[in-house]
């Protein structure tokens, strides 16, 4: 039997959908953003939401 092929399964896989809604102006900014520092828009969320709960402690 051949092993399997493919990529391989992650440590801490992203499985989860969240949705969220902007106004023009906010997608703007967060688009500007993202392209100054070379970013996704998922990434700039994600360290956004990692601030939050890093500022609460």
């Amino acid at each position: 039997m051949s092993p399997r092929t493919g990529r391989p399964k992650a440590e801490n896989p992203k499985d989860i959908d969240v949705k969220v809604r902007f106004d023009k102006e906010l997608h703007t900014k967060l688009l500007a953003y993202c392209e100054e520092h070379g970013i996704t828009r998922t990434e700039a969320i994600r360290q956004g939401v990692h601030l939050l709960l890093k500022e609460k402690k």
